[in-house]
């Protein structure tokens, strides 16, 4: 089987869905499978070229991935011009480039967001004679209505909503990482094949094993209670709450917050603490994939907001924590509010109450023993559901299975042909 895999957002930046992909094009070429990548030169999040790329076309392999990139105009600013320009700057070189370069393929496999890829997978689909997997993290155009980034109704809007729906259709499988993404497509696309690809995660990479002693110093070298984030700081994630919640709890509750990773509201995010006066709360530099593991287990608890409720999203931050064996503070409603309250993993607070989430954090560094219990809980549920080896073998099955009963439709007429002729030949 031959795999084209196509996204925006890839290792060597770091990222949930940039661990995510990789991991998933891991799993397909230790099945022995090819694997080719086509995603844009490293930018993601700075808005910053990575040193050594750069240019039109790169080709690299990989631990037995091909990886292609094409040109992108970065950028971290968030205005329409110039976050439609880094998009479709993409867009376009990878058609050119994913054309040009690339091999007939089984399967497309599109992540969105941004949506405005899957005219690039379309066209791919076609040109390469393969299958188009739409992959939906995040539902556009509803996730930026909500976030206040479109108007709902307006031209942007109705253009945006169209192309979602063309997508849709012109795929021949629709997948979603969170099971609500997958509801609320079938709802609206009743028709559509679909395929529920939750993101999960690697449940030997996060363990509560990969806690150790120096690992917890540098977050706290005094015994302080550290309630970690990491993860973007962005728009959708609403980090100023945790900031609120920080004030509140500064003056009594010996709690520091730890806040890893960057974004287009890192800045903002530092400048408001220090005119605050925020001594419980540090910043980070982002880190590594490979030193994630051992920061989120040497922490305490793990904090996870999201600024408000955005249908299907399910942050994977938390099933890195449940991972870990941490207890969590989720800040959110919808699915992810659901896993956490199902499994008995952490403590949920809705998006917005500052004083529900201060309470939240004050509970748990207060008792070494619930954050034990939930922590251990969180852990069994993801051996148990969330295990992102399971996940992707399912996927790589199901794919598998489509392509040998194609193999198989396509032989019956000449099966059928020679049977026929040798039950003739072989009747007196």
């Amino acid at each position: 089987m031959r795999l084209i895999l196509l996204t925006q957002y890839y290792p060597p930046e770091i990222g949930a869905p940039q661990r995510r992909l990789s991991e998933l094009a891991a799993r397909f070429v230790r099945r022995g499978h090819e694997v080719f990548v086509l995603t844009a030169m490293p930018s993601y999040p700075k808005g910053r070229i990575y040193p050594g790329y750069g240019g039109l076309y790169r080709k690299e392999v990989v631990d037995g991935i091909t990886i292609v990139r094409s040109f992108i105009y970065p950028s971290q600013r968030t205005d329409h011009l110039h976050r439609l320009a880094n998009y479709f700057s993409f867009v376009l070189s990878a058609i050119f480039v994913g054309v040009v370069s690339l091999p007939r393929a089984d399967y497309v496999m599109v992540e969105s967001p941004p949506l405005f890829l899957g005219v690039t997978g379309m066209l791919l689909s076609f040109f390469k004679r393969a299958r188009m997997i739409f992959n939906v993290s995040d539902l556009w155009p509803e996730s930026v209505v909500r976030l206040g980034v479109l108007r709902r109704g307006g031209m942007a809007f109705r253009v945006t909503e169209w192309l979602e729906a063309f997508c849709y259709r012109r795929a021949w499988l629709v997948s979603g990482q969170s099971k609500s993404i997958v509801s609320d497509i079938l709802r609206r696309f009743p028709r559509l094949r679909t395929h529920h690809l939750s993101n999960g995660v690697d449940t030997e990479m996060f363990s509560p094993q990969r806690r150790t002693t120096q690992v917890r110093k540098t977050l706290s070298d005094d015994g302080q209670c550290v309630a970690l984030y990491a993860g973007l700081h962005g728009l959708a994630q609403g980090l100023d709450q945790i900031l609120a919640a920080a004030d509140l709890l500064m003056a009594d509750c010996p709690c520091r917050f730890v806040l890893i990773g960057d974004g287009p509201e890192r800045q903002m995010l530092i400048k408001q603490a220090t005119e605050s006066g925020l001594t419980n709360v540090v910043f980070r530099e982002p880190l590594a994939a490979t030193n994630l593991p051992e920061i989120v287990a040497s922490a305490d608890l793990v904090v996870v907001t999201l600024k408000l409720h955005i249908p299907g999203a399910v942050p994977s931050k938390l099933y890195e924590a449940m991972a870990s064996g941490q207890p969590v503070v989720m800040v959110a409603e919808g699915e992810p509010a659901e896993i956490v309250e199902r499994f008995h993993a952490g403590i949920v607070v809705p998006p917005g109450d500052i004083q529900g989430l201060a309470r939240a954090v004050r509970t748990l560094c207060a008792s070494p023993e619930l954050r034990m219990e939930l922590g251990s809980n969180g852990r069994r549920a993801v051996e148990e559901h969330f295990d992102r080896e399971n996940i992707v073998a399912r996927f790589i099955l199901h794919l598998e299975g489509e392509l040998m009963d194609a193999g198989a439709r396509a032989s019956v007429p000449e099966q059928s042909l020679i049977a026929g002729d040798s039950m003739g030949n072989g009747q007196p």
